[in-house]
């Protein structure tokens, strides 16, 4: 069975989950999860810089994090385990601006997630040894890393925290700035 891509819109404008080209037989599959070309005639332009690659024990939760400057567009998947993956809309300009949308993305559904420049990222890992996949636009800048503290109560993320029995939350993360703070001292991306 072959399954081509398909690019599916959200309701926050330029956010998109892709569904990855996969070829499945009894041996198992091949998957194809970035053809250029095909990205681009979906409005999806990434000139990848930097590929990272990320584990993750479950409770861990990463970010809200972004840049300041240099803002990355993303492409993100996980290969193994699941997580439940938030971005929020810091775009200054946007009609979604301040909105968070979640995702599951996890080795069954195989699906990416396209997030434009202008968002905040982070994930809750689910289960145990996550392995999560960056593909970047732009290159991670440290003097330009910031974030939102991933509680925060005027987001109101709703986080599936009925599935882990211990949060690991790094210090940095604990001490991240809330969303009143940014808009206050940045305003917007």
């Amino acid at each position: 069975m072959i399954k081509q891509f398909e690019f599916e819109e959200t309701e926050i404008s330029g956010l998109k989950i892709i569904h990855p080209f996969i070829a499945e037989d009894d041996r198992g599959y091949f998957m194809k999860t970035f053809r250029d070309d095909l990205f681009r005639q979906n409005g999806i332009i990434l000139d990848s810089v930097e590929d990272m690659t990320s584990m993750s024990h479950k409770g861990v939760i990463r970010g809200l994090h972004f840049q300041t400057k240099y803002s990355q567009n993303k492409l993100i998947r996980v290969s193994q385990g699941e997580i439940y993956d938030v971005v929020v809309d810091l775009r200054k300009d946007s009609p979604s601006f301040g909105k968070w949308k979640g995702f599951y993305l996890n080795e069954n559904n195989l699906l990416s997630l396209y997030v434009p420049s202008g968002f905040a990222h982070g994930f809750i890992a689910l289960t145990k040894n996550v392995v999560f996949h960056y593909r970047c636009g732009q290159p991670y800048v440290p003097n330009y890393d910031s974030g939102i503290i991933w509680n925060d109560d005027e987001l109101g993320i709703n986080w599936p925290l009925h599935k882990i029995e211990h949060l690991i939350i790094s210090d940095k993360d604990k001490n991240l700035q809330t969303y009143k703070e940014f808009k206050k001292n940045i305003g917007g991306l």
